[in-house]
């Protein structure tokens, strides 16, 4: 396969999802959202404290990820996926949050998300940000390859 190949969708709707939220309801909007758009292999973890052990475990392709969070908030979770990612690894991290100021945008891409969106989003935004973000992966795994 060549860099100059395309991206076919079943490439992408067959990655490894991890959605961390604490909110039951936006798990399942999330959920609703992936299951529509195919995505086959999605994962849903609301207890903000077990989230890290599946983050090892399941070895995501992509997170979605939300910041507020008791015990341990989303930047927590942002800085040890940083410190446990391979230095060749390219890991999408797209913060959905209700925080809408600048430092947490700022705070959250410089721990390493890839894409920020505040609450609440536009469904169809989101698809296509998730898309974006796993062809963009897709696209640096076989750059690195090549």
């Amino acid at each position: 396969m060549s860099l100059n190949d395309f991206v076919k969708p079943e490439e992408i709707l067959s990655r490894r999802v991890l959605v961390i939220d604490d909110e039951e309801a936006n798990l399942l909007l999330l959920s609703t959202l992936l299951e529509r758009e195919g995505y086959r292999d999605c994962h849903f973890v609301g207890e903000p404290s077990v989230a890290l052990n599946r983050y090892l475990d399941l070895e995501p392709h992509i997170v979605l990820l939300d910041l507020m969070m008791p015990d341990v908030d989303g930047y927590q979770l942002l800085d040890s996926f940083r410190r446990h990612a391979r230095p060749d690894e390219f890991l999408p991290v797209l913060v959905l949050t209700a925080d809408t100021t600048v430092q947490s945008r700022r705070r959250a891409l410089s721990l390493g998300a890839k894409d920020f969106v505040v609450k609440p989003f536009d469904v169809v935004e989101i698809g296509l940000r998730i898309a974006n973000l796993l062809e963009t992966q897709i696209l640096y795994e076989r750059l690195r390859r090549a």
